[in-house]
């Protein structure tokens, strides 16, 4: 066949590579209508000469040889300077032809009747919570549109952990959340009172039942759900970077990905088929809107992760309206992909089209379809067969044609792609096969598919929570469910008889798949800690040494990554600022992870510290992206359940740039229950010198203590560095808790003491006495942290010389900590009349005089535990409220007021106040801290107002 058809017919060959249709112009960008061809044919003929023999080269030589010689006209171009470079964007059709569908392996009629009795299920839950509790909100159209997505992953691609396997893993699209419970009511795993409390999680725990979370939620539900995908954006970062741990696993040899990627001599543990290990995300079309979703495309397409498949459901609404109302999503999507290197397969209409499209020999409905917006589209979903037939179908004599003989109820009908499970089969099926590349299905869908004239393609369908019994009515008929009218009304579960042969073929399925899914294990071996004096001695009999804390951590780090049974699992990540912290030592030491090893010599190769990248490297280095890199510390953390293998990662970062900037991502990995440090370095608003107002933090400790089960910890000293990480070590890899740590460290130097004798629980709760006062006089308590407790020992040893005044020095270790402690023994004798003492009551119950804090941080961090402070004492707290400043730290302390002589100022105050020191030592005192200021004139506004 040689001639202009077969060029604008074409498709795409089973591979999936896109092949070009007719000449388009993109009107509107990447996500704008493909409105008509490109220019003007001034000389028709010549045209159809190079369509003919491109077609004859298709015929003669195949894809293979067309594609070629395309690659060659356009390397010709280039070099010619014609300036031209093909779209990003195919036809709105199918990639994968008809012709390239294999058989279907499954029951069609078993699997749509279990796809309907889902549907009905997850949208009778959500109805039935709010008729009850019309506040508990819920989705409803989110699952309609994606029920034929989940189903065919459930059905025939999505493997769950068994032997040796370690099973596919899969991000589900949060609003989809009650379809993965239906499916699990089906299974057994719950309960039909289980799916009476969705959303009651309280109130199912007090009627001793198991509630439902909203979304997925493995805090909530930690035998169940694996990713937590609430925050719109974080499950596509999240997928990525676990794909590439995978990968990293693997290469070092602590376990096997696949036939083509294990290291040499280690068994194929993948499974029987011989596919290798899955990571499949379904995501919205609306999210990918999110930086997040869309940050690490590249690093996918770099490190050619096929195991990877994103199935981003394109139902082309998000919340409140159209995603792209006048352009095309589907289209922008596919050039986003392809240009960041993705194989893309689009899946936009199914096979009641297939016909359509065979008797659409001058490409009419292609025409139609690159005029249409996303917009129109919606219009066209929310509207019934008439209406399609007068609007899409009656725009030309062509399309009305084509409709000829198909009644306004078979155009209704007319099904788009990601709704038919014989088109979505073939595409999954081609990106689990596919290599080299990451994968995404582009699965055009209708938001509220099936909900009809209540629901389908409306603006409001998203926040659809109740139907009336019509409507109700309406899609028991749709998906043709066996339910009595009293039923429907009554909004009863649905689940056939045990041997009715839609559960059979649902136990079989999942049975040859592995079992069921989602499912979090979280059972793994313990991994034994060295002894705190192998790798960090050093720290703990400092003697006085000058170092950094930052160097500290690094050095010890070093020895924890030499020790035989931990270093193995230990995982540094940084985000292309290891030379900033000092940890360049460890390029030689045990190297950059890259998966193609090191492809160059560095021009640094003569010297000791040089950039090393290899197979095996340790160290993740992220570059510039604190998204990718909490991302890839996420995936680390949560190893111990997702691999079944204990890991220790350490994000090494600027500080600031941690919870203020990625703390929905911290978030989230606290709610996947994870383990790890999170070191911020560089830390302080007055310790990080000139580097000013973006990056010296000063509120990173408050955020810290907001975030339930990370542990906050501002140490001094190496001594109390050294006691923390071994303790966080000991408790997630020995005692296995759920929890994790953020320890900040500065790149000060200044001598540091050894750790006093009897100190360690002092420093693991929060606050320990460093220093005792020496001499009589009136006394005081002076609590420091971080950097800024230096500034404390200096104002004791003034107040003493200049004033007579006997300060005791308090080493505050962690201000969240001592507040939480205080917080809950607060509620135990409130709730329970438990008697217990707070830490930090009792260390200060013994002291005497007013209390002084100080920190490098806003006033709110020290001020946390003022409620837990021995009954009657003055608590004056010094902070950094404001905006930081470039200058040194004498001088940016000075101006924040948390020197030595601001701290020597407060105290004396303190007990002028009390009625022990006169006013005459309060203007000495206050004399000091003008000067350093510059004086009181300028002080007269306070920092955080300048």
């Amino acid at each position: 066949m040689n001639d202009l058809s077969r060029i604008d017919h074409l498709t795409t060959d089973p591979a999936g590579d896109p092949s070009s249709r007719r000449p388009q112009v993109d009107a509107g960008g990447p996500g704008g209508p493909v409105l008509e061809p490109v220019g003007h044919d001034e000389d028709p003929g010549e045209t159809a000469e190079w369509l003919a023999a491109l077609a004859s080269v298709l015929d003669g030589a195949g894809p293979e040889r067309a594609r070629f010689l395309m690659g060659a006209l356009q390397r010709h171009a280039a070099r010619a300077g014609l300036g031209w470079t093909p779209t990003l964007t195919t036809p709105f059709v199918n990639t994968i032809p008809v012709s390239a569908q294999q058989r279907y392996p499954g029951d069609l009629e078993i699997e749509h009747r279990l796809g309907a009795i889902m549907r009905w299920n997850a949208l009778a839950m959500v109805v039935r919570a709010n008729r009850a509790h019309g506040e508990l909100g819920g989705h409803i159209a989110s699952y309609a549109s994606a029920a034929d997505l989940f189903e065919v992953g459930y059905n025939h691609f999505f493997r769950a952990r068994h032997g040796g396997f370690l099973g596919d893993l899969v991000y589900f699209q949060p609003h989809s959340a009650p379809g993965v419970y239906a499916r699990a009511f089906l299974e057994g795993r719950l309960t039909e009172t289980d799916l009476a409390y969705y959303r009651q999680e309280l109130k199912a725990g007090r009627d001793g039942v198991r509630g439902l979370s909203s979304y997925p939620h493995p805090w909530l539900m930690p035998d169940f759900w694996q990713f937590p995908t609430g925050s719109m954006g974080i499950g596509p970062i999240t997928a990525i970077y676990q794909a590439r741990l995978v990968r990293y696993l693997a290469d070092r040899g602590l376990i096997a990905d696949d036939p083509f990627h294990a290291p040499a001599g280690r068994p194929d543990v993948s499974s029987a088929d011989g596919l290798r290990r899955k990571i499949w995300g379904i995501f919205g079309d609306g999210e990918m809107d999110e930086p997040e979703s869309m940050s690490a495309l590249t690093l996918a397409a770099r490190e050619r992760l096929d195991n990877l498949v994103f199935v981003v459901n394109c139902n082309l609404q998000r919340l409140d309206g159209p995603v792209r109302g006048n352009g095309r999503i589907i289209d922008e999507l596919e050039a986003l992909f392809l240009g960041a290197g993705w194989n893309v397969i689009k899946l936009v209409w199914g096979s009641d089209w297939d016909g359509l499209f065979a008797r659409d020999r001058d490409g009419a409905l292609i025409d139609a379809f690159a005029a249409t917006v996303d917009g129109q589209f919606q219009t066209y979903a929310a509207t019934d067969g008439k209406f399609n037939r007068e609007r899409f179908f009656g725009q030309n004599e062509a399309l009305k044609a084509l409709s000829q003989g198909m009644t306004d109820e078979q155009i209704d009908r007319l099904t788009r792609g990601g709704h038919d499970i014989v088109k979505l089969h073939a595409a999954y099926a081609a990106a689990a096969r596919h290599v080299g590349q990451p994968t995404v299905i582009l699965a055009h869908t209708k938001k509220g598919f099936g909900m009809g004239a209540a629901g389908q393609g409306k603006m409001t369908t998203h926040q659809q929570k109740k139907l009336d019994d019509d409507a109700l009515r309406a899609f028991r008929d749709r998906f043709r469910l066996p339910l009595a009218d009293e039923s429907v009304e009554r909004l009863d579960f649905y689940r056939p008889a045990d041997d009715a042969p839609e559960m059979r073929y649902l136990r079989d399925r999942r049975a040859a798949l592995g079992g069921p899914l989602p499912a979090r294990h979280a059972d793994c071996p313990v991994v034994a800690v060295p002894p705190l004096a192998d790798w960090a001695r050093f720290a703990l009999a400092a003697d006085g040494k000058e170092m950094s804390t930052t160097m500290a951590f690094v050095r010890m780090l070093g020895a924890l990554l030499k020790d035989s049974a931990l270093g193995p699992r230990v995982v540094p990540i940084v985000a292309d600022e290891a030379r900033t912290f000092g940890m360049a030592n460890l390029f030689r030491q045990v190297g950059i992870y890259s998966s193609v090893g090191q492809r160059y010599e560095p021009e640094d190769i003569g010297s000791m510290l040089y950039y090393r990248e290899a197979r095996d490297g340790q160290i993740l280095e992220e570059g510039i992206t604190e998204a990718g890199a909490l991302a890839s510390w996420t995936a680390a953390a949560t190893s111990y359940a997702v691999h079944g293998l204990a890991l220790l990662p350490f994000y090494i970062y600027y500080s600031m740039f941690g919870f203020q900037r990625v703390g929905d991502q911290i978030w989230a990995a606290a709610d996947q229950r994870a383990r790890g440090f999170l070191i911020g370095a560089t830390s302080g608003r007055t310790t990080l010198g000139g580097e000013g107002l973006q990056h010296q933090d000063g509120s990173s400790h408050l955020v810290a203590a907001t975030v339930p089960n990370c542990k906050a910890y501002d140490p001094a000293y190496a001594g109390e560095l050294a006691v923390i990480l071994d303790h966080g070590c000991r408790a997630m890899l020995e005692r296995q808790q759920d929890v994790f740590y953020y320890v900040t460290v500065g790149n000060e130097n200044y001598a540091q003491p050894s750790l006093p004798d009897g100190a360690e629980e002092g420093v693991v709760r929060g606050l320990y006495r460093f220093r005792a006062a020496a001499g009589k006089g009136p006394r005081v308590q002076l609590l420091g942290s971080g950097a800024l407790l230096n500034e404390a020992v200096v104002a004791a040893e003034r107040l003493s010389r200049d004033f007579g005044v006997a300060a005791d020095v308090w080493s505050v270790t962690s201000w969240s900590e001592l507040a939480r402690d205080g917080a809950d023994c607060e509620r135990r004798l409130r709730r329970f009349g438990e008697q217990s003492t707070p830490w930090v009551t009792a260390a200060l119950a013994g002291s005497e005089g007013p209390i002084v804090a100080v920190s490098d941080y806003v006033r709110a961090v020290p001020d946390a535990i003022r409620a837990w402070l021995p009954a009657g004492r003055h608590y004056t707290v010094l902070g950094t409220d404001g905006f930081g400043r470039s200058d040194t730290r004498a001088e940016l302390r000075a101006f924040f007021e948390v020197d030595a002589a601001a701290v020597v100022l407060a105290a004396v105050m303190a007990l002028h106040q009390a009625g022990r020191i006169d006013e005459a030592a309060v203007d000495r005192a206050r004399s000091v801290v003008d000067r350093a200021d510059g004086g009181a004139a300028l002080a007269k506004s306070p920092p955080w107002a300048r």
